[in-house]
């Protein structure tokens, strides 16, 4: 059964962070299903559906962990206002424990078949494209997006890689943001000294193993995402709203398990069903990341979030399997909207590392995937070896991009929101 749906669309406001970073990975219609307990976040939107769009900031380039290294056995760097002790990317760790931080620059998570990996440089146009570009630089001037209408880059949300072995744990089920069937019930693998999302103006704390998970803002219903990258398992286990609290209790909303063995088609993991993001993708292998702009390559389409009422009104396209509420005209972009960065656009004002980003988002583009104010979605580099100061990128560093600058990608016809999920729930 569905819980009732009370939907309430509050004032957009977006907030800078420190350090440079913004965080929106929050999610505006994050699972969609109910307004009902729904809060505000901290400079938040209530999401349609009742979910909250985080948009205060939290880490960004030259963030508020390990900035200019982190002092970890095994890691990399003299600490420069970091976090001593904090494990770094791939290596041992240090005084906090083990976890280490998920990239896709040895391979993608998924086989190379899933969508998030298809080279889309020459695909097709929607016949509605510049309609809806042309839209969204007219309602969100200057150019077309939320948060001030220039794209900005959120650094708060991490993948963490799974050591095969790792103990696994049940969690509490947060009622209010937990769906059946749409959301998982197994146990989770959860490694030490890894991190959930970061809440607003908060530094993790990595005081005991487990720590890190404490999201800050969880009783306040921040989105508190919680990625886990478990190879071993060829699975990835999604948390949206999720926290390992000072009692040492595991909390979580809805859970979404990904098989990552396979190349999931338009039907995901259910039509209608919603996952850890609001249109029903697995977040990780649309994060990109600071080692990716070092590698320089990013080998993906990127995740990207709007304004509810910037999101065509109940309606999603293919690959998504799920939408919100949202309040958009029949000119907006839908759920799932897929937007590639036209091949005649010029990359030589941008610096070297937006450049790398801008040639993925020209070749693999970037998917519509939750709503909220801040625009992309990067990884944080809390854990990692790598500073997004060290490859010189920061939130603003693609803001000149306007959203007429992309083309809207012919996906087919777009799905009425119902909420009618219809999946079997994995338990174990």
């Amino acid at each position: 059964m569905k819980l009732a749906k009370a939907f309430t669309l509050w004032t957009i406001i977006s907030a800078a962070s420190c350090g440079g970073g913004v965080s929106g990975g929050g999610a505006a219609g994050t699972g969609g299903k109910t307004g009902a307990g729904g809060k505000t976040s901290t400079g938040g939107e209530m999401g349609t559906g009742g979910k909250v769009a985080g948009t205060g900031g939290v880490i960004g380039a030259g963030g508020k962990v390990g900035s200019g290294g982190v002092s970890a056995t095994g890691g990399v760097g003299a600490p420069s206002g970091g976090r001593g002790g904090a494990p770094g990317a791939g290596g041992s760790s240090g005084a906090a424990g083990n976890g280490v931080v998920a990239t896709q620059v040895g391979g993608g998570y998924f086989p190379s078949g899933a969508p998030w990996y298809a080279d889309v440089s020459a695909a097709a146009v929607a016949s509605d494209s510049a309609a809806i570009t042309s839209w969204m630089v007219g309602f969100s001037g200057p150019n077309g997006f939320g948060g001030g209408g220039k794209i900005r880059v959120d650094f708060s949300i991490i993948a963490i890689d799974v050591p095969p072995g790792t103990a696994k744990r049940t969690y509490q089920a947060a009622t209010d943001f937990h769906y059946d069937p749409d959301c998982d019930l197994a146990t989770v693998p959860i490694p030490a000294g890894g991190l959930a999302e970061l809440s607003d103006g908060t530094d993790p704390s990595f005081a005991s193993p487990f720590s890190g998970y404490n999201c800050f803002g969880f009783d306040n219903g921040d989105d508190c995402h919680m990625l886990f990258v478990s190879r071993s398992e060829n699975r990835l286990y999604e948390i949206y709203h999720g926290t390992i609290d000072a009692t040492d209790t595991f909390r979580a909303g809805c859970l979404a398990i990904w098989d990552t063995s396979k190349a999931y088609d338009n039907n995901g993991r259910g039509q209608q069903c919603t996952s850890a993001d609001a249109a029903g993708f697995p977040i990780a292998p649309l994060l990109f990341t600071a080692e990716e702009i070092q590698a320089g390559a990013i080998n993906h389409a990127i995740r990207f979030i709007l304004p509810n009422n910037m999101i065509r009104a109940k309606k999603y396209v293919a690959p998504a399997t799920h939408g919100t509420a949202t309040t958009g005209p029949a000119t907006a972009i839908p759920y799932g909207g897929h937007m590639r960065l036209k091949s005649s656009f010029s990359l030589s004002g941008l610096s070297p590392a937006a450049q790398i980003v801008a040639r993925a988002l020209q070749k693999y583009g970037m998917y519509m995937a939750d709503g909220g104010n801040i625009a992309l979605t990067a990884q944080s580099d809390a854990l990692g070896r790598v500073k997004w100061s060290d490859v010189g990128f920061d939130s603003n560093s693609l803001s000149t991009l306007k959203a007429t600058d992309f083309e809207v990608l012919d996906h087919g016809a777009t799905i009425d929101v119902t909420n009618d999920c219809q999946r079997a729930q994995i338990s174990q």
